[in-house]
């Protein structure tokens, strides 16, 4: 009896053993049949019981039992620890001729893209890039810029005022002021900023948008000087060459003023629906720095001149990347912003 309780404890051992599936189970088998309340224990603390022969060939048996188990544990022991290891190589394994993954990056706002070009083309030309208060006194505004409180060009825009008496500034103008107070001649800066204006939105108008402004002061600034610097501008910006051309206008605070047109850079002046079919696009307002604002400014008009110009920063995106709708801009929807 003795004889096949070892032959099926020898099977169901060895059958587990090949049925384990980590070195836990194969642990806890040790411990089943080879710990010290193991079966093959057992079997050996019963011998005493027996007669000598008997005793001899079953502490026989039993021992050739432990060995037999000793080396199936030792051999499933390693084939799991095999397979552990290749698991983890498996998982860790990176074929290096494969190409990389291309990393995902933020993406610049069209408007920002634009903003960083425009100062970098200015700075080359040795401008300086300025900023100044988003919110404005009536005086910086308005006053200072030779539009006095009763004057009609002030319809030309439409101001949110404030409950403090202050406003939120129509335009970047009032930095030209602000900056010729501090500063002595000769001048060369630009005025990238924010502006607001209280007017219906649709396709091409925004209450909250962005305007460029330009000063160049010295003794001898001419229009030629001006019209050498935007033509240089836009030849960059729009990487090919633009042609312009002055209309006379009206601004109070430069004479004479001139409204700027450039050749259409989608169509190269050939007439498309983006020009209306003419080849030229109103892209600026400019002029000779007036007068009256240099005086505003604590400047004497017969020693200094200059020009100054103003450019919508939106309207400019929306030619080069031919974007039909001002308002995606600000709409924050990610399919838009994505394509640039």
């Amino acid at each position: 009896m003795a004889k096949i309780h070892l032959k099926t404890t020898k099977k169901r051992a060895e059958k587990e053993i090949k049925k384990s599936k980590n070195l836990i189970e194969l642990n806890q088998i040790f411990k089943r049949y080879l710990g010290k309340q193991g079966k093959v224990s057992q079997i050996l603390g019963s011998l005493a019981k027996m007669s000598e022969k008997k005793r001899l060939k079953m502490s026989k048996e039993a021992n050739e039992l432990k060995a037999f188990l000793i080396l199936e544990l030792d051999a499933k022991t390693q084939e799991i620890k095999e397979e552990v290891r290749k698991s983890a190589e498996e998982a860790e394994w990176v074929d290096i001729t494969i190409p990389g993954k291309k990393p995902v990056f933020g993406h610049l706002h069209p408007l920002t893209q634009t903003k960083k070009k425009i100062e970098e083309i200015f700075q080359s030309m040795g401008f300086s890039v300025i900023d100044g208060p988003e919110i404005e006194t009536e005086w910086y505004n308005f006053d200072a810029l030779n539009i006095p409180k009763d004057h009609p060009a002030r319809d030309m825009w439409d101001t949110f005022y404030l409950k403090t008496g202050l406003l939120l500034r129509t335009h970047t103008s009032p930095v030209q002021v602000r900056y010729i107070e501090r500063r002595n001649p000769p001048l060369k800066i630009i005025v990238p900023g924010r502006i607001f204006r209280h007017e219906a939105t649709d396709a091409s108008h925004e209450i909250n948008f962005y305007q460029v402004e330009g000063l160049m002061l010295d003794k001898e600034v001419s229009v030629a000087n001006f019209k050498a610097v935007i033509e240089e501008f836009f030849k960059k910006f729009f990487e090919k060459d633009i042609n312009i051309r002055l209309r006379p206008s009206y601004f109070p605070f430069t004479e004479p003023s001139f409204e700027i047109d450039l050749s259409c850079p989608i169509c190269s002046g050939k007439e498309c629906s983006v020009c209306k079919q003419t080849g030229w696009i109103e892209i600026m307002g400019s002029g000779m720095i007036h007068p009256n604002v240099l005086k505003n400014s604590g400047l004497n008009p017969r020693n200094w001149q200059g020009f100054a110009f103003g450019m919508g920063l939106d309207r400019l995106t929306m030619i080069k990347y031919k974007i039909n709708d001002i308002r995606l801009f600000y709409s924050g929807d990610l399919r838009f912003l994505n394509q640039f």
